[in-house]
This record gives C-alpha cells, sequence and structure tokens, in this order.
C-alpha cells in the first residue's frame, strides 16, 4: 500500500509542499533540485525576468533535453519523467498566482 505524504521541496529559494509516496522521495527530490538548478541558470543569465517565465523556459529546455536523447522521441521513462517536472511546474505556477 502506498501511502503519499508532503515533503518540502525548494525552487529559486521558496519552499513548496508537495504530496509524494514514501518510495518516490528521493526521486522528487532530485527532480526538484535539477529543476532548481536549470531554472537558477536560466534566472541567472539575465535574459528571462519572472519567476513564471523563467519556469515556462525551464520546462521546454527540460522537454527539448528529453526529446534530443532519446532520438526524436520519448520512451515512457521520459515521459514519466516530463510529467513529474509539469506537475512541480504547475505548483509552482500555482503558488505564483496566489501571490497576486
Amino acid at each position: 500500500m502506498t501511502t503519499a505524504r508532503s515533503i518540502e521541496i525548494h525552487i529559486l529559494g521558496r519552499a513548496y509542499k508537495v504530496a509524494c509516496a514514501r518510495e518516490e522521495e528521493s526521486a522528487l527530490i532530485a527532480a526538484a533540485d535539477y529543476l532548481d538548478e536549470k531554472m537558477r541558470e536560466i534566472r541567472d543569465r539575465g535574459k528571462v525576468i519572472g519567476a513564471e517565465r523563467i519556469a515556462i523556459m525551464a520546462g521546454l529546455n527540460l522537454a527539448h533535453e528529453a526529446l534530443t536523447r532519446g532520438g526524436g522521441g520519448f520512451t515512457e521513462d521520459a515521459r514519466s519523467r516530463v510529467a513529474h517536472c509539469n506537475a512541480l511546474l504547475e505548483a509552482v505556477l500555482e503558488d505564483q498566482d496566489k501571490l497576486f
């Protein structure tokens, strides 16, 4: 039986609570760390302003990486990882909307 629990991840210096199955916790934390790294790279280049735009650019970059690594097509693992990243991005954007 898999039970979800709430864990805290950090993206661009902000904390987010995300529900996650215990056995997927380390993978979620790794995905959040990777997303945070990519978003910080985009932010630090200074060409994109705003967390929402940075998140969209990071999502596009991650999807491009997945597509080009897989020889032009998605494997099930890549689909799962992109879906996971999309869920993280949606959570970040939803929290951003609540601020305004």
